[in-house]
């Protein structure tokens, strides 16, 4: 299985954007699904995006459809989500997982330790 890393999240108004990145290491991701899932205090994990193998197909919670965009770049084993025009509500601890297929997503696979998001009005 690979290691995943996500970059540092951080503090951000609403109506502001982040970029989050998946950095992977032992081993490809190139015949991987990617994801990205969030979990806020209180509440389960969450999806909210992913990224097919070879990025032909992407995938959106419908709370983050239109405003946040998962991408992949394979040569330098990294994911990325770019998420834009966020609320408070966005504001959890998101992970980024790697499976075998999409359909693997979210309960198998290699999962990072996670960053904090914060989204303050």
């Amino acid at each position: 299985q690979v290691h995943l890393v996500e970059s540092e999240g951080g503090l951000v108004q609403a109506g502001g954007s982040l970029r989050l990145s998946c950095l992977a290491s032992g081993g490809p991701i190139s015949g991987l699904a990617m994801g990205w899932y969030r979990q806020a205090p209180g509440w389960s994990r969450e999806f909210v995006a992913s990224i097919s193998r070879g990025g032909t197909d992407t995938f959106y919670h419908s709370a983050v459809k239109g405003r946040f965009t998962i991408s992949r770049d394979d040569a330098t084993n990294t994911v990325y989500l770019q998420m834009n025009n966020l609320e408070p509500e966005d504001t959890a601890v998101y992970l980024c997982n790697a499976a075998r297929s999409t359909h693997e997503l979210g309960f198998r696979g290699s999962w990072g330790q996670g960053t904090q998001v914060t989204v303050t009005s």
